[in-house]
């Protein structure tokens, strides 16, 4: 089996749902239409190119109404450390805006950035200053489909990250071993290769410390100052010559004291860690478990990561991100009946999906500040309960679920899954209100009514039936098709209550279109339609993508 050859054959409804749900947050309606009938190639070349029509969005803005700059840009303006957390609450909500928006353009990138994000992981309640929080964001959106040496070296010297690691206090008299270390256990080679052997040593993490010596942070958390920067400063540098171990083949970077010093030896740190034949494993081997699988098997590793390894670091790739994505979404393998529901969803495709899938307004954050601020806190609030906090993860290696045995399996545990419920309830009896007028949740009637033909037509025109109903409600809810005998429990046990035959349906559903200002007729309606749909997205609280 050629598991990287292109996948040729149309996208189905469910095909393009598929590709969809892996590359976004949750696709909507409409957008799955729209990709239906692309070859693959076709629909990541739609993906790519919509990443860059989204590459430069307007800026995050002062969310708090009633204020003489609400709905404008705050991150120009100096410093203000009482307004800290509340500027750091709004980047991630702007972030989860664009995760969230319905603008017709779904794209790579907002996924594929969280991924990174969850990569080379920084936390806000460690790095504080928010103007660092917002440039390692604008940094891992801008390079997120460009190229990984340029993201290693670029994040390496990134003013969150030097905060989050200890770089800004490296110096050659007291050198700091914490990014040494992790920049090769979790960003480049890993700790172990897949079969459980060492990829660096100890001395390894002293060498990579005494190359990264000088760099600091500018105007950090300081009153008045308008942005952050990195510089070098050759004075905490390092300049002896630093040793490897024969995992890098004893390499030896030169030392050097002159300005360029702190770039010079970067790079020769970055390019002998890509050279390590560990290092494209490890990234596609992450790439493979985001993307298609969190179960990598020996056959996984020989077929499929091992040859895309190969590829990313070959001299015609030379570590481009976007060639390896195409490979790895067009392929035969990505679209195989075992890899369609094969990762649980995380807090954001459970919660941002729903919200997609269900059509729900995103207010404009320039001219609707307040709904989208409570839209948004709402959203993030929620995906923060279920143990997903963008921006701020939990550990060095981010969220447990990407890491943890188990993988994506983790995200429901006894701590969640009643909150997970109560989430999508939220949407099924709403009463979240974003403004006036618009309380986040499905309109259930007015589904229905789109759903019947002639709706005041009651005798010259069938009323639906529950299985209009169970279809609407369903389409593309779940990766996979409900059997026959889950479609018939639904109907008989769930929405018929295992105590009214289907006709009793169709009658009480006539007797609220003859007389739908009757409140008692519209409850029965609504309490059997909310209850199946209450329980189709618990259903999906377990569900898989």
């Amino acid at each position: 089996m050629a598991y990287l050859d292109t996948y040729t054959v149309s996208l189905s409804a469910q095909a393009a749902a598929h590709l969809l749900r892996r590359t976004t947050f949750g696709p909507t309606q409409h957008e799955i239409a729209d990709f239906t009938g692309l070859t693959a190639s076709q629909a990541f070349d739609r993906l790519l190119n919509n990443a860059a029509y989204r590459a430069a969005p307007s800026p995050p803005v002062e969310l708090e109404e009633g204020r003489p700059d609400s709905g404008q840009p705050f991150l120009t303006k100096p410093y203000d450390a009482s307004r800290a957390f509340t500027y750091y609450s709004y980047i991630q909500y702007w972030w989860i805006g664009l995760m969230t928006e319905q603008n017709g353009h779904p794209s790579l990138l907002e996924k594929l950035t969280a991924f990174w994000q969850n990569h080379f992981v920084t936390a806000h309640r460690e790095v504080v200053d928010y103007r660092c929080t917002d440039r390692y964001l604008g940094f891992l959106r801008a390079n997120a489909l460009g190229n990984f040496r340029e993201l290693v070296v670029g994040i390496t010297k990134d003013p969150a990250m030097l905060i989050f690691q200890n770089g800004n206090d490296n110096t050659k008299e007291h050198p700091n071993e914490n990014y040494g270390r992790e920049l090769q256990e979790l960003f480049t080679v890993g700790q172990k290769n897949f079969a459980g052997q060492p990829n660096y040593t100890e001395q390894d993490v002293k060498s990579a410390a005494q190359v990264l010596t000088g760099w600091q942070v500018t105007n950090f958390m300081k009153a008045g100052s308008t942005s952050v920067g990195a510089v070098f400063n050759p004075a905490r540098h390092d300049p002896d010559p630093k040793l490897f171990s024969a995992h890098y083949n004893y390499t030896t970077i030169a030392g050097r004291s002159d300005p360029s010093a702190g770039e010079a030896e970067l790079a020769d740190l970055v390019n002998m860690l890509l050279s390590h034949p560990e290092t494209p494993r490890f990234i596609c081997r992450k790439l493979y478990r985001w993307y298609v699988n969190p179960n990598v098997t020996q056959e996984i590793e020989d077929q499929v990561i091992r040859p895309l390894a190969v590829f990313f670091a070959s001299s015609e790739n030379n570590y481009a991100i976007a060639p390896v994505l195409r490979k790895l979404l067009t392929s035969q393998l990505f679209f195989e009946a075992r890899n369609v529901g094969a990762i649980v969803k995380s807090p954001a495709e459970f919660v941002i999906g729903a919200v997609r899938l269900f059509n729900q307004p995103v207010p404009d954050s320039a001219t609707e500040y307040g709904p989208f601020r409570n839209m948004m806190g709402f959203l993030s609030n929620s995906m923060a309960s279920l143990q997903l906090n963008f921006l701020n993860q939990p550990t060095v290696f981010g969220s447990l679920p990407y890491f943890q045995t188990g993988f994506s399996k983790n995200w429901i545990n006894g701590s969640t899954l009643g909150l997970r419920a109560n989430a999508t309830d939220t949407l099924v009896y709403p009463y979240v209100q974003i403004k006036p007028g618009y309380t986040l949740g499905i309109d259930v009637l007015n589904r229905l009514t789109n759903l019947q033909p002639n709706f005041t037509d009651v005798s010259g025109t069938p009323a639906i039936t529950s299985e209009q109903v169970l279809a609407d409600f369903s389409r593309h809810l779940f990766a996979t098709e409900l059997t026959s005998a889950q479609q018939n429990f639904l109907i008989d046990s769930i929405m018929m209550m295992n105590s009214s035959p289907r006709t009793t349906w169709i009658r009480e559903w006539n007797a609220y279109r003859a007389e739908p200002a009757d409140g008692a007729r519209q409850n029965v309606v609504l309490w059997r339609c909310r209850t199946l749909l209450k329980y189709m997205l618990r259903m999906a609280e377990y569900q898989v993508f």
